[in-house]
């Protein structure tokens, strides 16, 4: 029952904050829309805030699904490690995405790189980035850094991409350089 009731609360503030964004979703709206009060919310999450964090969860562990994928189809680890970069950065594109994730969720939770799903993906590139140096793909560097360097940057891209008149076009330029920049750490540099 209590998962249910939170599942149905998240479920109804993800269509909400997606389509009206997090400022203008009535969560008196919301809890009726699904069949709930206001008091099972407070319950739950605490207050609105709470709930979106919840749904930035939610949406976050999707997305880290969807990244994994896009790695596990690539031909070699460091193409899985630039594919998986390259999926959070295209991800911007979505319109749920942009709106929860990349606008309002910095905009209500703060910076992005903060959140503590942001400390779990972090480790995981560090990781990836110690096992390419191991192999002799990427030069000697600390893994930490490099990762909080590139996760930064994607970020930064997928934040770009969200606020731009054209997303599309953004995101062409953002994949082409982060593709650059990251090329950076190989010990030989690509073929052309």
């Amino acid at each position: 029952m209590v998962e249910s009731t939170r599942a149905r609360l998240i479920e109804g503030a993800r269509k909400a904050f997606a389509a009206e964004g997090y400022a203008a979703a009535s969560m008196d709206d919301l809890t009726a829309k699904v069949g709930l009060t206001r008091g099972a919310l407070y319950h739950h999450f605490g207050d609105k805030k709470g709930l979106l964090q919840a749904v930035i969860d939610q949406m976050d562990a999707e997305m880290l699904d969807r990244m994994r994928l896009a790695r596990e189809q690539a031909d070699n680890d460091w193409l899985g490690f630039l594919a998986e970069h390259l999926a959070y950065i295209e991800m911007a594109l979505e319109p749920e995405i942009q709106r929860v994730m990349l606008l309002d969720g910095p905009a209500v939770l703060g910076d992005p790189s903060q959140w503590p799903n942001q400390t779990a993906c972090l480790r995981r590139s560090a990781q990836m980035l110690e096992d390419l140096i191991a192999t002799g793909t990427v030069r000697p560097v600390d893994p930490e850094a490099a990762a909080r360097l590139l996760n930064g940057a994607a970020l930064s891209a997928a934040l770009w991409i969200a606020a731009s008149e054209d997303p599309h076009a953004v995101l062409d330029k953002a994949q082409t350089a982060f593709q650059h920049l990251a090329s950076g750490l190989l010990r030989e540099p690509p073929q052309q």
